[in-house]
């Protein structure tokens, strides 16, 4: 493994509405949202340029370099 790969479980980094954000990878997304204090249900989500299902986050896993883009869902009239 090279010395810039990190390995299971090690502190990686993602890019989450254009900022840089730790993590701890390999992870899913639904782990990612709750790490960041975000209910998974409160958020719409975009990785890597693509919409994700709110049915697909406890699925889809995130590796170091994705881009997220994060939306927090509010109700109001």
């Amino acid at each position: 493994m090279s010395p810039d790969q990190p390995t299971a479980g090690q502190p990686s980094t993602l890019v989450a509405n254009g900022q840089p954000v730790a993590a701890q990878l390999p992870c899913t997304l639904e782990e990612f949202l709750l790490a960041q204090g975000l209910l998974p249900r409160s958020v719409v989500v975009e990785l890597n340029g693509a919409a994700v299902a709110p049915s697909e986050f406890a699925r889809r896993q995130l590796a170091a370099g994705d881009r997220l883009e994060i939306v927090k869902i509010v109700a109001g009239g």
